[in-house]
């Protein structure tokens, strides 16, 4: 026998950011770049940078500590840890279980995703359909990365790009409803185009790890095959994007995002663009730039919020959320 499959929702959010900021100036300062050229070219101001000693995981129990706070539910409640990231230096035992471990969840199921900056779709992708078969019935979903870890300082086509941050969501069974509170998932890949996002090993003083991209490559993918996969999103969930009350997109780039946005027509929405103030925040910047448009009152509870991640691998995940 089949069991009823229970719809899943977002019940609360939650975000943090380090408190060392870094501005344009202060980039100039130390490489050939302008606060004209940063935003001309990317449309940030502003990013934060984590301390030495501060860790993914320090970063990933802040936000989820928040989020649990808000969603008004009791850790041991909680029986599904799931965190994204592509950058956390502890490889075992996984962020998920230090996540687990700090907010005394215990006997929870834990794990990590790496799928860089589309990772929080696809763990919260992962905890819905654990809610809908019955294996989950409350998660903890957080995005997490530390960027300023593997960036090389001195590459001005990259280094001003990115900030460190953790955002994070609970997700619980809402009950069968005809408006799922987090729609079906469009995700996908373009693998033969995978390299052109990667961290690099190299360097003359042993291996170390660096971001590199090629960014027209990214460009010309982002701008001519997301709002397709956005529209897609939109279709399985039965909301036309013209009735999107936000949008929400990973924080790459000012200019991609606006791209997007305009392709799919959606113009009544509230958009995200969380990158100005915050950077690119990969796994982190969907849920960070999300629970900042809640906190500021700009999406009302219930309204359709179009969520997009996209990044290294190609990969991509979208999907209507319902917001809390």
């Amino acid at each position: 026998m089949i069991p009823q499959q229970t719809g899943a929702r977002i019940v609360a959010l939650g975000h943090y950011l380090p408190s060392r900021e870094v501005t344009n100036d202060e980039l100039a300062q130390q490489i050939d770049t302008t606060d004209e050229w940063i935003r001309t070219r990317v449309g940030i101001s502003t990013r934060r940078v984590a301390e030495p000693d501060e860790s993914v995981a320090d970063m990933a129990v802040a936000a989820a500590a928040k989020a649990l706070a808000r969603s008004g539910l009791d850790a041991a409640e909680v029986d599904l840890v799931t965190v994204a990231t592509c950058t956390a230096m502890e490889r075992m035992p996984n962020i998920a279980s230090r996540v687990a471990r700090s907010l005394d969840i215990r006997g929870a199921a834990v794990f990590d995703t790496n799928v860089a900056c589309s990772g929080f779709c696809y763990a919260l992708a992962t905890a819905d359909h654990a809610v809908q078969c019955g294996s989950s019935r409350a998660a903890l979903v957080i995005g997490a990365d530390k960027m300023s870890d593997f960036l090389d300082w001195q590459d001005r086509t990259t280094c001003v790009l990115f900030g460190d941050g953790a955002g994070a969501a609970v997700v619980a069974a809402g009950g069968t409803t005809p408006e799922p509170g987090i729609g079906p998932v469009v995700w996908g890949s373009e693998p033969d185009r995978g390299e052109a996002i990667r961290l690099e090993t190299s360097g003359p003083e042993g291996p170390r790890a660096l971001f590199r991209q090629d960014g027209q490559t990214v460009y010309r993918w982002t701008t001519t095959t997301l709002a397709s996969v956005a529209r897609r999103a939109c279709e399985r969930a039965g909301v036309p994007p013209e009735e999107l009350a936000g949008i929400v997109t990973h924080q790459a780039n000012l200019r991609i995002i606006d791209r997007i946005v305009d392709r799919l027509g959606a113009h009544q929405a509230v958009v995200a663009r969380d990158v100005v103030d915050s950077g690119n925040t990969s796994a982190a910047s969907v849920p960070i730039a999300l629970s900042k448009l809640i906190e500021q009152g700009a999406l009302p509870t219930g309204s359709p919020v179009l969520l997009l991640g996209f990044g290294a691998g190609l990969a991509y995940a979208a999907q209507v959320v319902r917001c809390p």
